[in-house]
């Protein structure tokens, strides 16, 4: 087993994207608000499906207005490294699917890829580590995984029971995403309960920096948003090995 590192706690119309400059987020010393609640300044995606409504960061789906492929909208305000990310997420829809994409690449027409705190409306998904267009699922809920040089996870440890974790998410409901990232170390966890934990020693596809995005999965018609997204830069980390 290795350590599990504390979460830290922060205190903490629909409209189309617009390249123009609007109203900056605030900053709050360390801690940066992304999210303006009004527009969507700073962030790049595809205006068919993503807008701000009723406060939030919205994308949607239609049967007349559907995504072929997952396409995400993207945080132009700079690169992930040591972070600590708190976020609130809403999703609707059967079948719906979304994530918060986190030291990520770009790789052109609002298509991204890389670590994912995946979520759905489903019993599978919600809080997992994930690598969109990479690895896939790196940690199930109620696991604490280490990726070995081949990519491939080996279960090292248990942050809980798988059941009493979903339990803890409110469907259909907002919910509290907190996403950390120290060197090596990923942790999700929902509502305050971590749900997964991952330590990556693949030297060859692990990321230690990139970018933030949220995706919109492709499928049946779907709602997801997201609101109160507070960035805390943290202190650089040394790698963390299987062992303590």
């Amino acid at each position: 087993m290795f350590p599990r590192l504390p979460l830290l706690t922060l205190s903490l119309l629909i409209l189309p994207v617009a390249s123009v400059a609007a109203r900056p987020p605030r900053v709050r010393g360390e801690a940066r608000v992304l999210f303006n609640g009004e527009d969507l300044a700073g962030w790049d995606g595809d205006p068919r499906f993503w807008s701000v409504k009723d406060g939030a960061i919205t994308g949607a789906t239609t049967p007349q207005n559907v995504t072929p492929a997952n396409t995400f909208l993207i945080w132009k305000g700079g690169r992930l490294r040591d972070f600590q990310l708190t976020l609130k997420y809403r999703i609707q829809g059967q079948g719906g699917n979304s994530g918060i994409q986190y030291r990520s690449k770009d790789l052109g027409n609002w298509v991204v890829g890389g670590y994912q705190a995946d979520f759905e409306t489903g019993d599978t998904f919600t809080g997992v580590v994930y690598e969109e267009r990479g690895r896939g699922v790196l940690a199930q809920v109620g696991e604490r995984t280490i990726i070995g040089a081949d990519g491939k996870p080996k279960i090292a440890g248990s942050v809980g029971d798988a059941a009493e974790i979903r339990a803890g998410v409110r469907k259909g409901d907002w919910n509290e995403y907190v996403v950390t990232a120290r060197g090596n170390y990923l942790v999700h966890a929902i509502n305050g309960r971590v749900t997964a934990e991952s330590v990556d020693e693949d030297p060859h596809r692990r990321t230690m920096e990139g970018i933030l995005a949220f995706q919109l999965h492709s499928g049946p018609p779907m709602v997801v948003q997201f609101k109160d997204i507070v960035l805390k830069t943290l202190a650089p980390s040394r790698q963390r090995g299987s062992t303590p």
